[in-house]
Formats: C-alpha cells, sequence, structure tokens
C-alpha cells in the first residue's frame, strides 16, 4: 500500500521532515537550558538560605557573648 508521489511532492516532504526535525531539535534545547536554569535557581536558593542561617547564628551567638560578658562585669 504505498503510494508514489510526483518528485517535487517527495522533496517537499524531505525538506518538511529536515525542518520539523530541526524544529523538535531546538525545543528539546530549550527544554535544556530550562532545566538548568531551574537547578542553579534552587542551589542559589538553598545557598542563600545556608548563608542566611549560619549570618543568624553567628548574631545569636554574638549576642549571647555580649549578653554573658554584662553579666559577669558587675
Amino acid at each position: 500500500m504505498t503510494q508514489t508521489h510526483s518528485k517535487s511532492r517527495q522533496q517537499a516532504e524531505i525538506a518538511f521532515g529536515h525542518t520539523q526535525t530541526e524544529f523538535f531539535a531546538r525545543a528539546h534545547a530549550v527544554e535544556e537550558l530550562d532545566s538548568i536554569v531551574q537547578a542553579r535557581e534552587a542551589k542559589t536558593l538553598r545557598l542563600r538560605e545556608a548563608r542566611l542561617a549560619k549570618e543568624a547564628q553567628g548574631i545569636a551567638a554574638a549576642a549571647e557573648a555580649l549578653i554573658s560578658r554584662r553579666l559577669k562585669k558587675p
């Protein structure tokens, strides 16, 4: 049940196949870039939260040390 098409139709089908392949390759590349961006943003958020937690811990330790020094001064 194969159909025979004219030469111009066959060339058009081949050209369309190439265009479609390029389109899907481009879409795949965009998906890869999006996943890379999302991974980078997640890592940045995780590192920012860790840095802020460490800074808060340092501030709390400094405040505790200051309070303990003031209590010992009488």
